[in-house]
């Protein structure tokens, strides 16, 4: 996959909510946006990277970096914000750009957990006790 470099401006609290959203999933603030690029505009199949492909590339890791990626929880303002829109949504409904801030939140929420449990059953299968992970509900 050929790669482009990008120079981005944007707004310091937009930075800094990147930046945290790094820090909770161990990442570094260009993986973060990366990922988040990705999930909101997912890779089609013109040979780019898509979903089934991730997930297929998972294999190749090391059992530490699976062992990362089983123990990472979608970050926790997401989860509320994804939550309140839901919350929303049934009481009174939700705009245009709250219902495609929805979807967006429950594409990522989704695409976090598919990874994460691939990684798990990657773990499973090498012959790793994932106990833990499966008892913590994360």
């Amino acid at each position: 996959m050929m790669l482009q470099t990008v120079t981005l401006n944007m707004p310091l609290p937009l930075y800094n909510r990147l930046k945290e959203m790094a820090a909770v999933s161990r990442r570094s603030v260009e993986a973060e946006l990366l990922e988040t690029i990705a999930a909101a505009m997912p890779l089609t199949d013109d040979g780019t990277l898509d979903s089934t492909e991730l997930i297929s590339s998972l294999a190749l890791l090391d059992n530490d970096s699976l062992w990362r990626i089983a123990q990472t929880h979608y970050p926790a303002g997401q989860s509320t914000q994804l939550e309140n829109l839901h919350l929303k949504r049934q009481e009174q409904g939700l705009n245009v750009v709250e219902t495609r801030e929805a979807a967006d939140l429950a594409r990522q929420y989704d695409r976090a957990m598919l990874i994460r449990a691939e990684a798990i059953a990657l773990l499973i299968q090498r012959g790793h006790n994932v106990s833990a992970l499966i008892d913590s509900h994360g």
